[in-house]
Order: structure tokens, then sequence, then C-alpha cells
């Protein structure tokens, strides 16, 4: 209780807006029930897509409507909110919905009466469904509860993408807006190239990481104390318990939906870290993680479906802070649209390079050279993007010197229709 007579400070009076709107993400668990709902009752088969049209639709629909979210918990609250345990269940209740979902989606794609074209559909809702869940174990992996973690592996079985438990924390927070990590976009680097580089590179390096770790306490790869092998089986288990569930005819669609929910985590992978470029030391080693390494945004709608994946400068600034109070950061880089619009943005190479690549260019303040560059392109970037003749010359350099600053706790002010599609897609920020 407040003591009597003391002025409420800035820490009582904070409240999370956001609260109660976090459980909206479990609705992407359940979207296979959905789908079923609204193909019974409307007939229509476009639906069984329902799951994949939310995300790639309604989502970044309701982004462009609604205003921007740019408020910070003040430093006072922090530890406050989070030890506050609502949030901690908010995230482990998708668990149980994922896979619920999961099994009656594949129940619809044994039983239900489907073309080819709707079990594709299907199999899109699911990957979303497993997708989603990959953030939820890349929120829980981070944390040092054992029952998180193991949480977190759980999470993976379904989308088959266990080795990224440990390549991410153990690879990716460490070679992050390097041209080392697998999981960081070049700028001139199209998704359909970073794609093959990313899953390819990733799985090379988890295992690598893992067995590194298991050699140095004396022990072999194959053995259940390997965090990777613990995924792999967790998902064959699944995998198997599906077989004898619903048959084996059900099997090519588990795969196309673990394929399907890959790509979706590793077109957001190219997304968070396009261009941008840790600069190397004196002593050969890359510089400081600072805001400027990640895009950010703060489009309510889908930060609330990831967990405010998209506040990602905080989260590797401090990578067991908890998603409730990640801070978005005036220094950061921030993109035109949430993930959601720019993943579809980015299968379209030509347009994502004419709205993202003068972005990069104008964060290093007109020098390519100091982005990270996709070595087959450098040329063309460079006949592109001229460095300005003082800017050559110099030696590589963060782009901002001063103290990286959380945004305050005041919003902006909303942003129009017009401007967003119009400005925001054929104006770099300067």
């Amino acid at each position: 209780m407040r003591r009597q007579g003391r002025q409420p400070d800035q820490a009582d009076r904070w409240r999370d807006r956001k609260r109660y709107l976090w459980p909206l993400g479990i609705v992407a668990a359940f979207g296979p029930g959905i789908a079923w709902l609204l193909v019974h009752y409307l007939s229509w088969g476009i639906f069984w897509a329902v799951g994949f049209l939310v995300f790639v639709v309604l989502i970044p629909l309701i982004d462009l409507l609604v205003r921007l979210d740019q408020v910070n918990p003040p430093d006072e609250v922090l530890a406050r909110l989070e030890a506050d345990p609502y949030y901690r269940w908010c995230v482990y209740a998708y668990l149980p919905v994922q896979y619920a979902g999961f099994f009656f989606g594949f129940w619809c794609l044994a039983h239900a009466p489907m073309a080819t074209g709707e079990r594709i559909a299907m199999s899109m809702t699911i990957a979303v469904s497993s997708a989603i869940a990959i953030n939820v174990a890349h929120e829980l992996g981070h944390k040092k509860p054992r029952l998180e973690k193991s949480l977190a592996k759980i999470a993976l079985a379904p989308s088959a993408y266990g080795h990224f438990y440990i390549e991410h924390n153990v690879g990716h927070h460490v070679l992050v807006a390097t041209p080392g990590d697998p999981a960081s976009a070049r700028l001139g680097e199209s998704l359909w190239a970073f794609w093959p580089r990313a899953i390819f590179g990733g799985l090379r390096s988890g295992i690598r990481l893992e067995r590194d770790r298991l050699r140095r306490q004396g022990k072999g790869f194959w053995t259940l104390r390997n965090d990777v092998v613990q995924t792999w089986l967790l998902t064959a288990v699944l995998a198997a318990a599906v077989a004898i569930a619903f048959g084996p005819g059900v099997l090519p669609w588990f795969v196309l939906q673990a394929a399907i929910s890959a790509l979706i985590l590793e077109g957001v992978n190219y997304i968070e870290h396009y261009g941008l470029l840790r600069p190397v030391g004196e002593n050969g080693r890359p510089g400081k993680i600072l805001p400027e390494h990640s895009w950010n945004c703060d489009y309510i709608c889908s930060n609330l479906f990831l967990y405010h994946l998209q506040r990602h400068s905080d989260h590797h600034a401090n990578p067991r802070r908890r998603y409730q109070a990640l801070r978005s950061y005036d220094t950061a880089p921030q993109m035109p649209a949430g993930y959601a619009a720019m993943l579809l943005l980015a299968l379209m190479p030509p347009l994502w390079r004419r709205v993202m690549d003068p972005r990069v260019v104008a964060h290093y303040r007109g020098d390519v050279m100091r982005a990270n560059v996709q070595p087959s392109r450098r040329e063309r970037l460079l006949r592109r993007f001229p460095p300005p003749a003082t800017e050559r010359a110099a030696a590589i350099a963060p782009p901002s010197k001063g103290r990286e600053k959380p945004r305050g706790v005041t919003p902006r002010p909303a942003v129009g229709v017009v401007d967003t599609v119009w400005g925001r897609f054929t104006h770099a920020k300067t």
C-alpha cells in the first residue's frame, strides 16, 4: 500500500495500456478451429487460409489505421513490470492452444472434405500458428527458469526448427549485424537469396555451437543432453503422433506447414537487420550492439501478435528483458510498416529495394560503404548511391556516438492512412 501523505510519482501513476490486449496473440494459435467454423457456416473454402489471411491482410490493415505506440514504461516500473506473472501466463497459454489447434488442423486435413488447394490453405493456417510459436520460443528461450526453456523446445517442435533454440541465443546474438551472421541480411541481398543462406547456415551454426559446448564437457554430439537432439526428438514424436492419429497421409502436410513456418521466421530475420552493420573495432572484433543495429517499428497490432518483437533493439541490448518491458528507441532505424506488411514487400525484391535501400543509405548518412553490403551487388550499389568524398575516406564509425536513449512516454500523433501508404512507402527517412 502507498504510504499516507506521500505524493504519487510517475511509477505510481503509470499503467500498461496494452495489459489486457496481450491475450489477443493467442487467437492465432487456434487458427485451424476458426477456419473450420468459418468454412462450416459460410461454405467458403478460402477461409481454410484464415490464419494466413489475418497475418498478411488484417494485421497490416489495422497497423495502418491505428496510431503508433511509442509509449515506454518508466525505468522505475521495469522491475515491477517484469515480475508481474500475468504477462508470463499470456505467453504460457499460447502453447496448449497451439497444440489444440495443431491437432484439430490435422483432423480437418484427414476428415474434412477439401480439394488440394484447400489443404494447402489449411497447412498455411497451421504454419502461421507454428511460426508465431517460434516467436513464443524466442521469448521463453532467453529466460533463466528451466520451465521456460523447456516450454521453448516444446513450442519449436511443430515447426521442426529446434536448432533455433541454440543458434539464435548463442550465435545470432553474438554475430548480429555482421557479415558472418546467417540471420542478418545484407544490403542488396534479396529475400529469395537470403532464405537458403539463413536456413542452412543457421542449421550448421546451431549444430556446431552445440557440438562445441558438449565437446568442452567431454561429451559426444549424440546424447540426450544435446539441446538440438532433444528438439529433433520432440518433432519426431509429434510427427509420429499425427501419423498414428490421422494416418500417414497427413505427413506431407506436416512437412509443408513446418517449411512455411520456417520461411516466415527467416523472413522476419531478413527484415530485422537488413543492411545494418556493426563496425569493426581496433581489436578486430565487431563493436558494441547498439539500437542502430536493428530495424524497429511501433505498430501496435503486429506488436501485440508478436509480443513486442518489433522493439528489437532493446531485445538485443537486454536479451533477458521480458516482452512487456521492451522499449522503443529514437536512435533505432524505423520500418515504414509492421513486420507482416514488410514481409509481403520483401517477396518482391525490386519493390523492397526501392523502399528499403534508400533508408539504409540514409541511416548511414549517405555512405553505402558503412552498410552490410552483399558482395555481389557492391559495385551496383556504389553506382546507385555514390558515397560522399569525405565519407569515402573516413574511417567507419557507428552512426550515432551519443548515448542511446529510449523514447519518452508521450505517443506520436496518429498517422493518417494517406500519409502512411504514400509518404512512408515512397520516401526514405533522412
